[in-house]
């Protein structure tokens, strides 16, 4: 894995998902991999998504959901340019795409990220440049 891999927060809310084991269990071994690896990419907007998903819908304390946020936050974090807001806004012109998800794609692109590892977006097409992944199908 030498690539960089983007990481959408659906993806990463079931590390934390005892009610999904399988899916917890893919979704711990892929990101630790790719973050031993230094592959791993999110953005401010999945950190924040994370945040919000863990304290409001999985009830995690928010002390115990900031050390998540933590950890990754030692991937790499794309900080957006108002260049990339105007970006996205085209990709979800263009594409059709929700503008959230139009961002987590421009995110992925502006990283140079080889994947994007989402159940949001359909698996197999390649937006923007970046290949989309639900890594719960493979």
């Amino acid at each position: 894995m030498s690539k960089a891999a983007f990481f959408d927060t659906n993806v990463l809310v079931y590390a934390d998902d005892d009610s999904k084991p399988e899916k917890q269990r893919k979704s711990i071994a892929l990101f630790s991999e790719h973050l031993s690896q230094r592959t791993a990419v999110v953005s401010l907007q999945v950190m924040q998504e994370y945040f919000v998903t863990l304290t409001r819908k999985l009830a995690v304390p928010a002390e115990m959901a900031q050390r998540k946020v933590e950890i990754l936050a030692r991937g790499r974090v794309v900080q957006f340019r108002a260049e990339d807001i105007i970006a996205a806004i085209e990709l979800h012109r263009l594409t059709r795409i929700s503008f959230w998800d139009a961002l987590i794609v421009q995110a992925a692109r502006s990283a140079g990220a080889a994947v994007l590892y989402s159940e949001d977006l359909q698996p197999g097409a390649v937006i923007g440049g970046v290949r989309v992944v639900n890594p719960f199908l493979e």
